[in-house]
């Protein structure tokens, strides 16, 4: 392969292709990024802090733009790519705002307080950044961002399905003045992507996408002796319990299983639902899901668009199928049109998921619903903890304590959301443990992953 096609998935239309770099070409923007950090270091965090308030000025100011463009590539919904562009210049603001303090020298006593320390944040050089395609602008951004105010300089690696996307902010960072090659853009295959890694100015490498792909990138930067954070599937579930609001939700989880057209990584993915409310439940979830209206994602009423492609299109029908051959009832959806133009799957709902299916142990990156019937609470934290993974999950409770309780002491993953929904949140952390990967970004934590922390120690 030596060019990179993107492709409509609303039409199947041809929107744009791209040569591939040489090794040459490539490692020749991994030299001049290394030049730009050595001139970026010398800043301070404040000095930092206003190219960061640039950028987020220049993408609001282009928020219609790279929405279009998003739409055009992913199959995004244009309304969730103009909020997605909003959290991005708000994650830019917000770094700007706390880097300085997060960053700033800490004063420590050591031998008993007699002498004084003093811990510094240092940059450390390029951080290699490889992005999916689910949400085009905020994966590579919140990278970004983090490591401008740390002082590192970013070489991003994005999906090939979003070349177009990954282009356009660099351009756009460029246009709000940040300096040339602090962050650039390599279009590259898997083999070259592996030499860049192993790169001698490759600092460390940051990754989100599927677990294998996780596993690899982290193994190879391991052999190298480069710190990752990678943040990779899941297939979150979330706990409908018996004294849960069941009006809530069912609202809250048809949102949760379709946001970003069902291709979220942090999203409701496994509905563990006990069963004094199981039918209530079901029942009223199934009637909303076949209620979507899945359409043009240009249009303004559409709730669900297509899927990102037909790979991704294909991986759902051959899922769904082994899903339901190895037990699971299919209550809505499961039935694309044949014949219809783009990569559009249906709002689907499956029932009574059976542990060695891909309903049960996988992510099923599309608007796919696995519903599971637990016993009571204790039942459901169960199969709720029985996954790889671990990335997010929600709990539907009318006992906040409760909920509280069963969160933070006994649902294995980074992040769990109480009665809501939601993707990610600048001033919360964000990660997962267990196949779903480590490290965490937001919040100011990802700020820190990616900087020498130095012992400086005085008489």
């Amino acid at each position: 392969m030596t060019k990179i096609q993107t492709c409509n998935p609303a039409t199947g239309e041809t929107l744009a292709t791209y040569d591939l770099m040489s090794e040459q070409e490539a490692f020749g923007k991994i030299e001049h990024a290394q030049s730009a950090f050595l001139d970026w270091r010398e800043k301070s965090h404040e000095e930092r802090a206003e190219y960061l308030r640039q950028i987020a000025k220049v993408l609001r100011g282009n928020s219609d733009r790279i929405s279009q463009l998003m739409t055009r590539e992913m199959g995004k919904l244009l309304r969730d790519g103009a909020t997605e562009v909003e959290l991005c210049a708000g994650i830019f603001e917000y770094t700007a705002e706390n880097g300085p303090a997060e960053l700033a020298d800490q004063e420590r006593e050591y031998s008993g307080g007699e002498k004084r320390g003093i811990v510094s944040f240092a940059p450390i050089g390029i951080i290699y950044s490889v992005q999916p395609w689910n949400f085009p602008l905020y994966q590579p951004a919140r990278v970004l961002a983090a490591n401008l105010m740390a002082g590192n300089a970013v070489i991003l690696k994005h999906a090939s399905i979003c070349t177009g996307s990954g282009l356009l902010l660099r351009d756009l960072c460029l246009e709000a003045g940040l300096p040339a090659g602090l962050f650039d853009v390599v279009l590259v295959g898997h083999d070259l992507s592996d030499k860049i890694i192993e790169h001698k100015l490759i600092r460390a490498v940051t990754m989100t996408g599927s677990d294998g792909a996780g596993s690899h990138i982290g193994e190879l930067a391991a052999k190298n002796l480069k710190k990752t954070v990678l943040e990779l599937g899941s297939n979150d579930a979330y706990l409908v319990l018996a004294d849960a609001d069941i009006e809530l939700a069912v609202k809250t989880c048809v949102q949760g299983r379709l946001y970003n057209n069902g291709e979220t990584c942090v999203s409701a993915k496994r509905f563990v639902v006990v069963d004094a409310v199981y039918d209530a439940f079901v029942s009223a979830f199934v009637d909303q899901m076949k209620a979507t209206k899945m359409g043009d994602p240009n249009d303004e009423d559409t709730q669900l668009g297509p899927v990102s492609s037909k790979e991704q299109f294909d991986t759902l029908v051959e899922q769904v199928g082994k899903s339901v051959d190895g037990g699971a009832t299919l209550l809505c959806g499961g039935d694309p049109e044949e014949g219809r133009e783009g990569f559009y799957y249906p709002a689907t709902v499956l029932a009574d998921c059976k542990p060695g299916t891909p309903a049960y142990d996988d992510e099923l990156f599309g608007p796919v619903a696995s519903v599971i019937r637990a016993k009571d609470d204790e039942d459901a934290m169960r199969i709720a903890n029985d996954s790889r993974y671990g990335l997010g999950g929600g709990i539907f409770s009318k006992d906040e304590d409760k909920a509280i309780k069963l969160a933070r002491d006994h649902f294995d993953t980074g992040m769990v959301r109480i009665n809501s929904f939601g993707a990610a949140d600048p001033n919360m952390p964000f990660g997962g443990v267990k196949d779903s990967g480590y490290g965490r970004e937001h919040g100011g934590f990802g700020m820190k992953e990616f900087v020498n922390t130095k012992a400086i120690f005085l008489p």
